[in-house]
């Protein structure tokens, strides 16, 4: 939980509390408004730009320090609605923060008072009171019920009273127990009475006026804004049913209208915990739109009705945030001691729970897996740990997963492969009359037989046709009449390739033929909706922000998603303000864009939208950037090419040849021929860019240091000592102190800026963790291996909690506590940690990479006794063979990584001495504006 708070120098400050013990706090209840101060305008010091939102900020401040309390909660500044992981945990923790909080101060904007006095008569106010919208809203309820103290204000902050002396008042108004408003527990009345309290109120979201019952009912369920206010409140009424029960987690509806594949759910159910000695593994495969997901969900509700004694668990596993998020809600609704410590492996801690003997049986439905390795969804190049990893080894355990990749199907489901196609023509039949309004009347039997021979029985096909007949009123016969007169010219199949082919698409396919009549429709009649389904094919086809989609209100842009859902275009994420679209969807859009010759065009304008929305490089905006880093790779490397060549040939002019920005621009230059396979251009640049970056000599230390020196003096005078760019001067000034061996110097100055880092950027900032491992190797050359061990330690901590086991700035840190500890002896503490680090090294680098080489031959020394005097770093020769050979031999998987380990050596050669035992393995003591090549 956050907590915002103003310091001495009257800057708002956000303190993350997550693992430590949350002080009192006051909490705000407020109708949001157009100008709300938002949790990254907190980060870009914005906030006070936004005047409504800044002036309720004040005032719930004012009031807390009145209340001799220093910190303060609002929903809006506090929680990242980037971050998929915490919008989840926050729905289901909304009523136990409002309940924890000292005091509850709810701000009226249409309660105006225009008295003189502090204390306004009742008469003056209780007209507007009674009919203040506050009372009328869905989440603001668990915000009366939830707080013990529930203080009421006017626009003007006069206080009108609280939650007693008002009880009988908002009694009348609400039709709320006055027991309930005098806090009796909450299980003196009945769930079914509980739900009722939000009869007759509004929520701008249609299914929040269920996902806002959720404390009150004490039930804890996965919102899914796609389902509806109906197929919301069956499942919350399920889940009420079933509170006491074994917990499961199924985020989507039942789905009504699913018809067929009997045979194969008899043989999956027949096949659920078969292996006597460990998980069942299954797997459903097919090409995009045979409804593999339907079926995996169709029998995730038969098993949970038919076996009460087994828990259901659904698995996004189309990505690793995904992986990850899916398995946080699973340790949450399993209640593991720890699932919201991020000190722990929440993954580890599901997979032993379910592994435990006194654990009843449990299904796991992993969706949409196309590759075990859970690559990160941000970064494709980057490899993560394979998702079996983590599914738990036990009897009572099966896993089913669906994919249309039928290689993975058959590596991982070792007991039973179903394999999708089309329906039969019974299930086809009885799919398009359960998904049709009107009844399919005796005449139009043929039609039907017909326009699903057409559509080949497929799925996805059949849901699109139906909801375009649905939306427009269309006949059968007109529907049909107009699959046979697309002009088949429109979209040909020798189109200009977009992109490796999609299992399951053909430009002439069923799937095709119903998305382009949608979209001819949707283009004629919604110009609107027509502009974001084709900006969503400039994106990556999954968690499309609904920010990247731009209107005139909330309101227009909330219609035009609901036109493209009528459709069946789109899907809204559970929990998310995003989208998705389905694979085949988004493949037939490109090809559109591509013979309007509109490619181009649509492309500049989802960069355009990129760029409205992409934060600055603040720390406290890693969430926004994880969400949005899948959306900005366009492949333009010819365009990238042009730019760079501009920039390095200017650079070269204005700055000079070795200049470090010249440097930069002539290796980004580099990666983007390696892009394009023009490895011996590519080569040329990156063996200059070595050349040059040798040529730096240890004399030039005494120049920089007089330079920083004067750097420093002027931003303490013109900045003050507390700015961050005051901190960047005096650590870089320590880290030439340190390249002359004049450790002491270096000491008090790092000691200075890591005291200043952890009270100005928080302990979880990188220049924080920077600093902090900076003083950790000048402890480690004065021989302090105690002090250095325990600053590595936290910051090692830290980093995982922060970035992950497998980030390459924990790996760094990893490495180099494996050798403090070595040099004092500790071998067997330091062996393991080294091989942990080569293990991660190899899953996240790869075998060939020459960080995971070095980090194989130093265990092998280690292991031997061969190397009693242990350096940290991996010899720079090393380094250069590797990016040599990776060029002249063209291995992809290691060109992945030559832009980055350029940069690295780069920067190492170019600050630090060429062969400095300090100048390591990732850890930069220069605070630089690091540039990754591979972000075009």
């Amino acid at each position: 939980m956050r907590l915002l708070h103003f310091d001495h120098l009257n800057r708002l400050i956000l303190t993350d509390f997550h693992g430590k013990p949350v002080p009192p706090y006051a909490i705000l209840s407020h109708r949001w408004q157009k100008s709300e101060i938002l949790f990254e305008d907190i980060a870009s010091g914005e906030y006070k730009e936004k005047k409504d939102g800044y002036h309720k900020l004040l005032f719930c401040a004012k009031q807390a320090a009145q209340d001799q309390l220093q910190y303060f909660w609002i929903d809006t500044c506090c929680i990242d609605r980037w971050n998929s992981r915490e919008r989840s945990r926050a729905i289901n923790s909304m009523f136990r923060w409002y309940s924890n909080a000292t005091k509850c101060y709810v701000f009226l904007s249409d309660v105006s008072v225009l008295a003189a006095t502090d204390t306004p008569k009742r008469s003056d106010w209780e007209a507007s009171f009674r009919a203040s919208e506050w009372f009328t809203r869905g989440w603001t309820l668990q915000e009366l019920i939830a707080p013990a103290s529930v203080e009421f204000f006017s626009y003007e902050e006069h206080r009108l009273g609280d939650k007693s002396d008002l009880e009988q008042v908002v009694h009348e108004v609400t039709r709320i127990p006055l027991a309930a408003l005098r806090n009796l527990p909450l299980d003196q009345f009945t769930r079914h009475e509980r739900m009722h309290w939000a009869d007759n109120r509004k929520t701008t979201e249609e299914e929040d006026i269920v996902y806002c019952l959720l404390g009150l009912v004490n039930v804890t369920m996965q919102a899914n804004y796609s389902e509806g206010k109906d197929r919301a409140r069956r499942r919350l009424q399920m889940e009420v049913e079933m509170a006491d029960s074994i917990p499961s987690i199924i985020p989507f509806s039942r789905n009504d209208q699913f018809v067929g594949r009997e045979s194969q759910i008899a043989t999956l159910e027949a096949k659920l915990f078969a292996d006597k000695h460990t998980t069942t593994m299954l797997a459903i495969v097919g090409p995009g739109g045979t409804g593999k997901s339907q079926l995996a969900l169709e029998l995730a509700y038969r098993t949970r009705w038919k076996n009460k004694s087994c828990s259901v668990f659904w698995v996004d596993a189309s990505n690793k945030d995904s992986f990850d998020q899916s398995y946080t809600s699973i340790a949450q609704r399993l209640d593991i001691p720890g699932w919201d410590d991020e000190k722990t492996d929440t993954k580890q801690l599901v997979k032993l729970r379910l592994e435990q003997e006194s654990e009843a049986h449990c299904l796991l439905i992993l969706d949409n897996t196309e590759d075990i390795s859970l690559g990160s969804s941000g970064l494709s190049a980057v490899r993560g740990a394979d998702l079996t990893t983590y599914l738990p080894q036990s009897k009572r355990c099966s896993a089913v997963f669906t994919t249309t990749n039928s290689s993975l199907a058959k590596q991982v489901a070792f007991n039973t492969l179903i394999e999708l196609h089309e329906l039969t023509p019974d299930a086809a039949r009885i799919m398009l009359e359960n998904y049709l309004n009107t009844p399919v009347s005796s005449s139009e039997q043929q039609e039907a037989y017909l326009l699903l021979e057409e559509l080949s029985r497929l799925p996805l096909a059949i849901v699109q046709a139906t909801a375009y007949i649905n939306a427009t009123a269309t006949t059968l016969q007109g529907y049909r009449s107009q699959l046979n007169t697309r002009n088949e010219h429109d979209v040909k199949q020798g189109s200009r390739k977009v992109g490796d082919r999609q299992q399951g698409w053909s430009a002439k396919s069923p799937v095709a033929a119903t998305l382009f009549i949608s979209l001819d429709e949707i283009r004629r009649m919604h110009a609107l909706a027509a502009d974001f389904l084709l900006l969503t094919a400039c994106m990556a086809y999954k968690d499309i922000p609904l920010d990247l989609f731009d209107a005139n209100s909330h309101s227009e842009r909330e219609q035009a998603v609901q036109v493209l859902s009528r459709y069946a275009l789109v899907t809204r994420r559970p929990e998310d303000s995003a989208l998705d679209v389905h694979r085949l969807v988004h493949y037939g859009i490109r090809e559109w864009l591509q013979q309007q010759d509109r490619m181009s065009q649509q492309t500049q304008h989802a960069f355009t939208q990129l760029l409205r929305v992409f934060p600055d490089h603040n720390h406290q905006n890693r969430s926004k950037w994880r969400r949005l880093l899948p959306h900005t790779n366009d492949g333009r490397y010819n365009e990238a090419e042009e730019l760079f060549v501009q920039a390095m040939e200017t650079r070269k002019r204005v700055l000079g040849k070795e200049h470090l920005s010249t440097l930069i621009s002539m290796a980004n230059l580099a990666s983007t021929y390696e892009k394009q396979g023009r490895w011996k251009e590519a080569e040329e640049l990156e063996v200059q860019v070595m050349e040059i970056s040798l040529r730096w000599k240890q004399g030039r230390w005494k120049e920089a240091e007089e330079l920083l020196v004067q750097v420093t003096e002027m931003s303490l005078r013109v900045l003050g000592e507390e700015h961050p760019n005051t901190l960047t001067s005096i650590a870089n000034l320590a880290s030439t102190y340190r390249k002359q061996g004049r450790w002491k110097e270096a000491e008090e100055l790092e000691v200075q800026v890591t005291e200043m880092s952890l009270r100005v950027l928080g302990e979880e900032h990188p220049s924080t963790l920077t600093s902090i491992a900076n003083l950790a190797s000048t402890y480690r050359k004065q021989g302090r291996w105690k002090e250095a061990e325990e600053l590595e330690v936290q910051v090692i901590e830290t980093r995982k909690r922060v970035l992950g086991e497998e980030h390459p700035s924990t790996l760094t840190s990893m490495n180099n506590l494996a050798f403090t500890l070595k040099i004092q002896g500790r071998d067997e503490e330091a062996l393991s940690l080294l091989e942990t680090c080569w293990q991660l090294c190899h899953t996240v680098l790869g075998a060939s990479h020459f960080y995971t080489k070095w980090s194989f031959a130093s265990l092998n020394k280690w292991r031997a006794n061969d190397n009693p005097l242990p350096n940290p770093h991996p010899p720079l020769p090393l380094l250069f063979n590797f990016l040599s050979r990776s060029i002249q031999h063209q291995h992809r998987g290691a060109l992945i990584h030559t832009s980055n380990a350029i940069l690295l050596a780069l920067t190492i050669l170019t600050f630090a001495q060429c062969h400095g035992r300090d100048a390591g393995f990732g850890e930069g003591d220069f605070r630089l504006p690091v540039v990754d090549a591979r972000l075009v």
